[in-house]
Protein backbone atom coordinates (compact mmCIF):
# COMPACT_ATOMS: atom_id res chain seq x y z
CA UNK A 1 0.00 0.00 0.00
CA UNK A 2 2.83 2.40 0.82
CA UNK A 3 4.45 1.61 -2.54
CA UNK A 4 1.25 2.53 -4.36
CA UNK A 5 1.07 5.78 -2.37
CA UNK A 6 4.47 6.72 -3.79
CA UNK A 7 3.12 6.37 -7.35
CA UNK A 8 0.05 8.55 -6.72
CA UNK A 9 0.16 12.32 -7.27
CA UNK A 10 -3.25 13.44 -5.91
CA UNK A 11 -2.45 15.19 -2.62
CA UNK A 12 -5.39 14.14 -0.49
CA UNK A 13 -5.31 10.54 -1.72
CA UNK A 14 -1.60 10.14 -0.92
CA UNK A 15 -2.07 11.14 2.72
CA UNK A 16 -4.93 8.69 3.07
CA UNK A 17 -2.81 5.96 1.45
CA UNK A 18 0.01 6.54 3.93
CA UNK A 19 -2.35 6.63 6.89
CA UNK A 20 -4.06 3.38 5.93
CA UNK A 21 -0.70 1.74 5.11
CA UNK A 22 0.63 2.72 8.56
CA UNK A 23 -2.53 1.39 10.21
CA UNK A 24 -2.19 -1.88 8.29
CA UNK A 25 1.47 -2.11 9.38
CA UNK A 26 0.38 -2.26 13.00
CA UNK A 27 0.40 1.37 14.19
CA UNK A 28 -2.56 2.56 16.19
CA UNK A 29 -5.08 4.62 14.24
CA UNK A 30 -4.25 7.70 16.29
CA UNK A 31 -0.52 7.36 15.52
CA UNK A 32 -1.15 6.56 11.83
CA UNK A 33 -3.38 9.61 11.50
CA UNK A 34 -0.84 11.85 13.26
CA UNK A 35 1.96 10.70 10.96
CA UNK A 36 -0.19 11.40 7.90
CA UNK A 37 -1.11 14.86 9.24
CA UNK A 38 -4.80 14.27 9.78
CA UNK A 39 -7.33 13.69 12.52
CA UNK A 40 -8.21 10.22 13.72
CA UNK A 41 -11.82 10.74 12.60
CA UNK A 42 -10.66 11.55 9.04
CA UNK A 43 -8.65 8.32 9.00
CA UNK A 44 -11.66 6.38 10.25
CA UNK A 45 -13.82 7.87 7.47
CA UNK A 46 -11.12 6.95 4.93
CA UNK A 47 -10.98 3.37 6.20
CA UNK A 48 -14.76 3.07 5.90
CA UNK A 49 -14.61 4.40 2.30
CA UNK A 50 -11.65 2.10 1.54
CA UNK A 51 -13.54 -0.93 2.85
CA UNK A 52 -16.64 -0.01 0.86
CA UNK A 53 -15.13 1.19 -2.46
CA UNK A 54 -11.54 0.04 -2.46
CA UNK A 55 -8.69 2.32 -3.51
CA UNK A 56 -10.98 4.54 -5.63
CA UNK A 57 -12.89 5.50 -2.49
CA UNK A 58 -9.82 7.35 -1.18
CA UNK A 59 -9.95 10.01 -3.89
CA UNK A 60 -12.40 12.86 -4.21
CA UNK A 61 -15.45 12.01 -6.24
CA UNK A 62 -16.82 14.50 -8.77
CA UNK A 63 -19.50 16.67 -7.27
CA UNK A 64 -22.90 17.00 -8.82
CA UNK A 65 -24.24 20.34 -10.00
CA UNK A 66 -27.49 22.16 -9.69
CA UNK A 67 -30.21 20.99 -12.08
CA UNK A 68 -31.22 23.21 -15.00
CA UNK A 69 -33.71 25.94 -14.15
CA UNK A 70 -35.83 25.09 -17.20
CA UNK A 71 -36.57 21.50 -18.12
CA UNK A 72 -35.74 20.14 -21.59
CA UNK A 73 -39.37 20.52 -22.68
CA UNK A 74 -39.49 24.11 -21.42
CA UNK A 75 -36.22 24.91 -23.22
CA UNK A 76 -37.67 23.45 -26.43
CA UNK A 77 -40.80 25.57 -26.01
CA UNK A 78 -38.65 28.64 -25.40
CA UNK A 79 -36.56 27.94 -28.52
CA UNK A 80 -39.72 27.50 -30.62
CA UNK A 81 -41.11 30.80 -29.32
CA UNK A 82 -37.84 32.58 -30.10
CA UNK A 83 -37.67 31.20 -33.65
CA UNK A 84 -41.34 32.04 -34.25
CA UNK A 85 -40.85 35.57 -32.96
CA UNK A 86 -43.08 37.60 -30.70
CA UNK A 87 -46.66 38.54 -31.49
CA UNK A 88 -46.81 42.28 -30.66
CA UNK A 89 -50.49 42.42 -29.66
CA UNK A 90 -50.14 39.35 -27.42
CA UNK A 91 -46.57 39.61 -26.13
CA UNK A 92 -46.34 43.40 -26.02
CA UNK A 93 -42.94 43.51 -27.77
CA UNK A 94 -41.86 43.50 -31.40
CA UNK A 95 -38.46 41.82 -30.79
CA UNK A 96 -37.31 39.43 -28.11
CA UNK A 97 -34.92 40.79 -25.51
CA UNK A 98 -33.68 38.98 -22.43
CA UNK A 99 -35.99 41.11 -20.30
CA UNK A 100 -38.99 40.33 -22.51
CA UNK A 101 -38.11 36.62 -22.50
CA UNK A 102 -37.80 36.64 -18.71
CA UNK A 103 -41.33 38.06 -18.48
CA UNK A 104 -42.58 35.54 -21.06
CA UNK A 105 -41.01 32.65 -19.11
CA UNK A 106 -42.60 33.80 -15.85
CA UNK A 107 -46.02 34.05 -17.53
CA UNK A 108 -45.72 30.80 -19.49
CA UNK A 109 -43.97 28.51 -16.98
CA UNK A 110 -44.57 30.30 -13.68
CA UNK A 111 -40.83 30.50 -12.97
CA UNK A 112 -39.26 33.79 -11.98
CA UNK A 113 -35.96 34.23 -13.78
CA UNK A 114 -33.48 37.09 -14.03
CA UNK A 115 -32.74 38.44 -17.56
CA UNK A 116 -29.02 37.58 -17.28
CA UNK A 117 -30.00 33.98 -16.62
CA UNK A 118 -32.03 34.01 -19.83
CA UNK A 119 -28.85 34.96 -21.68
CA UNK A 120 -27.01 32.03 -20.11
CA UNK A 121 -29.82 29.64 -21.08
CA UNK A 122 -29.70 30.95 -24.65
CA UNK A 123 -25.92 30.46 -24.87
CA UNK A 124 -26.17 26.96 -23.43
CA UNK A 125 -28.77 25.99 -26.06
CA UNK A 126 -26.63 27.37 -28.90
CA UNK A 127 -28.48 30.64 -29.43
CA UNK A 128 -27.36 34.22 -29.04
CA UNK A 129 -28.95 37.01 -27.07
CA UNK A 130 -28.27 39.37 -29.95
CA UNK A 131 -31.34 40.38 -31.83
CA UNK A 132 -31.97 41.27 -35.44
CA UNK A 133 -32.18 44.86 -36.59
CA UNK A 134 -35.55 46.24 -35.44
CA UNK A 135 -38.35 46.41 -37.99
CA UNK A 136 -41.61 48.22 -37.38
CA UNK A 137 -44.46 45.69 -37.31
CA UNK A 138 -46.57 47.80 -39.71
CA UNK A 139 -43.74 48.48 -42.15
CA UNK A 140 -44.57 48.04 -45.83
CA UNK A 141 -41.69 46.31 -47.65
CA UNK A 142 -43.01 47.28 -51.12
CA UNK A 143 -43.18 50.95 -50.18
CA UNK A 144 -39.63 50.77 -48.80
CA UNK A 145 -38.42 49.16 -52.03
CA UNK A 146 -40.08 51.89 -54.15
CA UNK A 147 -38.53 54.55 -51.95
CA UNK A 148 -35.01 53.20 -52.48
CA UNK A 149 -35.22 53.26 -56.31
Amino acid sequence: MAQRALRQWAGSGVGLFYAIANALDGLSRAEAARLAGMERQALRDAVVRYNAEGVDGLFDQPKGHRPEWLTEAEQATLAAAIFKGPDPPVDGVCTWTCEALAIWISEKFGKSIYPDSVGRILRRTGMSRQKARPVHPKANPKAQERFQK
